[in-house]
C-alpha cells in the first residue's frame, strides 16, 4: 500500500472548496445538444446507453471531435462549449449534472483538471453502486429526488477524482495538483499544507513530512507540481484568503488564520500576488 493512501488527500480541500452538482438533465438526448461556455458552470455527463459523437467548437486543448461507444463519465470542470450529435429520433440515454466549483475558475480543483476527462464506467471501481442509486432515483419522480440526485452526482464526482489520483497518467492531465496529491511522499506535504495553512511551513519540515531530503523534495516538487513548494503555499494562501473575503472576513482574521502576523501583511503579500490590495479585490465583486 503507497504512503498516500493512508491519509485523506481531498478532504481538507473540499471542504474549504466545495463543489455542488445539481441535476440537469436525465433520458434521451436527441439531435444536436448544444452546451454553452457562457453558462458559467461545468459539467458532469453520465452516457448509459447508446454512441456519441462529441464536438468542440473551435477548441485547442482537447480534440475537436470525439466518438464515445461504451458508457462513459464526462467531466467538463470548467466552463467549456461542447456539442453533442445524436441521432434525430433514438437518442443515446443521459444522466447530466451542472457543477459549480466554489470560487469558480479559481478553485483549486478546476484549475488542475484538463478541460476534458473522459472515463469510461467499466474503468472506475466502486461506481457502480452509486450509479445505481442515482438511476433509480433518477427513474421516477419521488419526494426529494432532486436533492438526492444532486448528493448522488456529488458522490459519484468525489470516485471519479479518486480514480485520477489512482491513474496519474491520465492523458491530459498537466502538473500540478492532482499529479502531486497523487505522489505518494508529496502527498503528505500537500495534504499538510491544505490542513494547516497557517502553520509556519519550511522547507526542511515539509521535506520531512515527504520522506525525503531537502534538495530531492524541492526538486520533486517542482517537477510534478510545476511550482515550488513556497510559491504553491503562498498560492493556496491567497486562494483562501480571497475565499474568506468573498464570504465578508475581514484582512485581520485571516492574517491570524493565514500565518501572517498582521493585517498589513498579508496585504502587502496578496497586493504582491494579485496586484492590488484586499479592499480594491473586494470593490471589483461588489461591481460585477
Amino acid at each position: 500500500m503507497p504512503p498516500s493512501a493512508s491519509i485523506d488527500r481531498l478532504s481538507g480541500l473540499l471542504m474549504r472548496f466545495p463543489v455542488s452538482a445539481h441535476l440537469h438533465h436525465n433520458g434521451p438526448l436527441c439531435g444536436l445538444n448544444h452546451f454553452d461556455a457562457a453558462l458559467g458552470h461545468g459539467f458532469l455527463h453520465v452516457l448509459r446507453r447508446g454512441h456519441l459523437k462529441v464536438t468542440h467548437p473551435g477548441a485547442r486543448e482537447v480534440p475537436t471531435q470525439l466518438l464515445v461507444t461504451e458508457p462513459t463519465l464526462l467531466l467538463y470542470a470548467r466552463p467549456f462549449t461542447h456539442r453533442f450529435h445524436n441521432p434525430p429520433a433514438e437518442g443515446s440515454d443521459f444522466t447530466c449534472a451542472q457543477l459549480h466549483f466554489d470560487g469558480g475558475a479559481q478553485h483549486p480543483l478546476a484549475m488542475a483538471l484538463p478541460p476534458l476527462v473522459l472515463a469510461p464506467l467499466a474503468q472506475v471501481p466502486g461506481l457502480e453502486a452509486s450509479l445505481q442509486l442515482l438511476l433509480a432515483e433518477t427513474a421516477h419522480v419521488r419526494c426529494g429526488q432532486r436533492l438526492l440526485a444532486d448528493r448522488l452526482f456529488e458522490v459519484v464526482l468525489l470516485q471519479l477524482l479518486r480514480w485520477l489520483l489512482d491513474h496519474p497518467a491520465t492523458p491530459g492531465l498537466p502538473a500540478g495538483l492532482l499529479p502531486g496529491l497523487a505522489h505518494p511522499a508529496l502527498a503528505r506535504a500537500l495534504t499538510a499544507m491544505h490542513e494547516h495553512p497557517g502553520q509556519a511551513w519550511h522547507l526542511p519540515l515539509l521535506a520531512e513530512l515527504a520522506g525525503m531530503s531537502r534538495t530531492r523534495f524541492a526538486t520533486e516538487f517542482h517537477a510534478v507540481v510545476g511550482q515550488p513548494p513556497a510559491d504553491y503555499l503562498a498560492d493556496w494562501r491567497m486562494r483562501l484568503a480571497q475565499q474568506g473575503l468573498r464570504a465578508g472576513r475581514s484582512v485581520k482574521e485571516l492574517a491570524d488564520a493565514l500565518g501572517y502576523a498582521n493585517a498589513s501583511a498579508l496585504s502587502r503579500a496578496f497586493n504582491a500576488r494579485l496586484g492590488c490590495s484586499p479592499r480594491a479585490w473586494v470593490s471589483t465583486l461588489t461591481r460585477s
